[in-house]
């Protein structure tokens, strides 16, 4: 049998050595990172955490930075590789957010029709609670999109941190939710985008909650510290491609790889190995040193084109054979 770890580092290739954009990429900015993906009117739509100036180091036994806010900004593209700044979209402060971080963004059906929403983790004001899965539905006037203010919801269940929340449509028309109560990446389904918007603890959290094993699809490998749901997933015909980021034990973060089952979002099967790992110099040092967070996927014929944010400073893209995922996926001795 082919050896998985030789596979798997075979099948995603850096879209080039540099960031496709990098930190103070627009005015008023600095970092600029994990990045979610939208592919729409003939153009990439990049999605992107974008931290304000002025933030410095916090004193030790603090937070690492103080000062430290960011907004949703979206740049823009024909090609996926020259990106242009087109506006801020979420800024930090309106919904009693703090900050808007690490947005993933996601077309899902409802009732027969295309929505896209963008979930995103919900930073507090004056430390009022947890952080929290934050949504919003968007909508598109021709030339940029718009956050639907009457849509902005938090989702899970309420007091509990959760973060890293992927949404996307199963066969059967039902809405999974792919979410990170720590250490762990569970699954949440939903009769339909309206019960996810509208579920409550009493109605659906509480009892998620209360069987939550029975819920996590994905654990951290041994040793690991932490593990959380990426990109939306791919389709393919042999199920779901689905993207996602580990920190192991030296607090480094790479890009796995794992197939879900199109009707159920179970898992199917998972790599070994990571499929990318930090190694240029922009994702080895920075904010955040040694990271690749993967939260942007879009199929394009055989191919998927991969966003990440590096180090906490930048974006960078990657592409990858549907072909040679699936072989490497078929190659891995647990899932034969």
């Amino acid at each position: 049998m082919p050896d998985a770890v030789a596979a798997s580092a075979r099948v995603v290739r850096r879209l080039r050595d540099e960031p496709i954009v990098a930190a103070g990429a627009a005015m008023g900015y600095g970092p600029m990172f994990n990045a979610g993906l939208a592919h729409h009117d003939g153009r990439y739509h990049l999605f992107v955490r974008a931290v304000r100036e002025g933030y410095r180091p916090g004193a030790q036994g603090g937070p690492r930075f103080v000062d430290y806010v960011s907004d949703i900004v979206v740049f823009d593209s024909e090609d996926g590789h020259e990106y242009r700044f087109g506006y801020v979209l979420a800024p930090a402060g309106i919904g009693g957010a703090l900050c808007f971080e690490d947005p993933r963004v996601q077309w899902v059906e409802h009732r027969g029709q295309p929505r896209l929403v963008m979930t995103y983790t919900h930073l507090p004001a004056n430390g009022s609670g947890p952080w929290r899965i934050g949504a919003h539905q968007l909508s598109w006037d021709g030339a940029r999109f718009h956050l639907d203010d009457a849509t902005g919801r938090l989702l899970g269940p309420a007091g509990v941190p959760n973060k890293d929340a992927v949404i996307f449509t199963l066969d059967s028309g039902r809405i999974a939710l792919l979410h990170r109560i720590h250490p762990d990446v569970q699954l949440a389904v939903f009769d339909d985008l309206d019960h996810l918007w509208h579920a409550t603890d009493e109605d659906y959290w509480d009892a998620h909650v209360a069987e939550l094993e029975h819920h996590t699809l994905l654990r951290p490998s041994p040793g690991a510290l932490g593990i959380g749901a990426g990109a939306p997933p791919v389709p393919t015909d042999a199920g779901l491609l689905l993207f996602f980021h580990e920190r192991r034990a030296d607090g480094s973060y790479t890009m796995n790889l794992a197939l879900l089952d199109p009707a159920t979002g179970r898992l199917k099967c998972r790599l070994s190995s990571p499929v990318l790992e930090p190694e240029l110099e922009w994702e080895r040092r920075g904010d955040v040193d040694n990271v690749v967070f993967v939260q942007g996927a879009h199929r394009v014929g055989d191919h998927v084109y991969l966003t990440y944010g590096a180090a906490d400073r930048h974006v960078g893209a990657a592409v990858a054979s549907v072909p040679r995922l699936l072989d490497a996926l078929a190659n891995e001795e647990a899932c034969a």
